[in-house]
């Protein structure tokens, strides 16, 4: 057979490293696409002239920009046959990336646990990109539910990956050119810098978006991500496309720029969550929640820890009595963020 159908859970082997296919150059264009797919306006990756005060050569992509083509250079061999991507660990961007770099991403299985109805399992991969000189671009740990092909085929040995629970701010990774010494408050959109939040403060980014069909299905090609449940409406039972979890990921954060200007970079996710499925017609909102503050080895940068919420409702409430989450909220992330101090 030439064509592909994806893997299935029991094509996976602890160990395992897959090399995905297809490289891919990113530029400009991907940059004026993700402007308009998503409300985001941060100054580092807007504007060269910005960039360059801030000492870098000129301006980079959106960190979650990288992240996408990553992602997406995995899906054909990792979440085909996902029912879905569950949740993320140890995430961090290690280089910036810019336009004319090639990325490409290479997987290895980390754990392997089959649910108990026997039809699916769950699948821990680290992927890890690498641009054009075989450098470290960034990394991560996602967990997959996967369909069985076949429902007799033996259940694999049990392994649950131990991830850490929190990136700690001296594992960060600091651009080497960045300085923050100049930064420029009226041109970055934002007064607030590091020491203008206290942890435990709660900020509401006030505006909302309704997800599109139409504007999803260009997003997730744009990415290059194939899972059948992003385009194809029989691929569940419900006959519902599922919006692809990135798209919420990349929508919240650029609605967190309103209260969050100058959260410029993304450094490391520590945790994240799909609480529930997105569908178009759904609005999404957004509020973080600031968790920890901290120095780095860059004098003039500072680390903001965030926990980003966001729903599909106007709810703050993240789980119920029982612990589990409210059904209108969308995604729970843990990350840091880089800061001018």
């Amino acid at each position: 057979m030439k064509t592909n159908l994806g893997w299935f859970f029991e094509d996976y082997k602890l160990g395992q490293v897959m090399e995905h296919a297809v490289p891919r150059t990113v530029g400009t264009g991907e940059r004026a696409l993700y402007y308009s797919l998503y409300p985001a306006r941060h100054a580092l990756y807007s504007s060269d002239v910005f960039a360059q005060s801030c000492g870098l050569p000129r301006s980079p992509l959106d960190d979650m920009i990288a992240f996408h083509v990553v992602f997406g250079k995995t899906v054909p061999d990792i979440s085909l046959n996902a029912v879905a991507n569950l949740g993320y660990a140890e995430a961090r961007w290690l280089l910036p990336v810019y336009p004319g770099d090639t990325l490409s991403s290479r997987s290895t299985v980390i754990g392997l646990k089959q649910n108990s109805s026997g039809n699916t399992g769950i699948l821990w991969v680290r992927t890890e990109g690498f641009n054009q000189s075989k450098k470290l671009v960034m990394s991560f740990v996602r967990w997959v539910m996967v369909r069985k092909k076949n429902i007799d085929a033996p259940a694999p040995q049990t392994v649950v990956p131990i991830l850490r629970d929190v990136v700690p701010a001296s594992d960060l990774t600091i651009p080497k050119d960045i300085n923050f010494s100049s930064y420029n408050t009226v041109l970055s959109g934002s007064l607030f810098k590091l020491n203008d939040y206290s942890v435990g403060e709660v900020i509401d980014h006030v505006d909302g978006v309704t997800v599109s069909e139409a504007e999803h299905m260009m997003a997730t090609r744009l990415w290059q991500n194939t899972a059948k449940v992003h385009f194809d409406a029989t691929a569940r039972p419900d006959g519902r496309r599922l919006i692809y979890g990135g798209h919420v990921i990349s929508m919240a954060r650029a609605l967190s720029f309103n209260g969050l200007g100058n959260a410029q970079m993304i450094s490391a996710i520590n945790s994240g969550t799909h609480a529930n499925p997105c569908f178009a017609g759904d609005t999404i909102r957004a509020w973080s929640e600031v968790l920890d503050l901290a120095e780095t080895t860059n004098s003039s940068v500072g680390a903001i820890r965030l926990r980003l919420v966001a729903s599909k409702g106007v709810t703050s409430a993240l789980r119920d009595p029982e612990g589990k989450y409210h059904s209108e909220v969308l995604l729970d992330l843990d990350y840091w963020a880089l800061i001018p101090k």
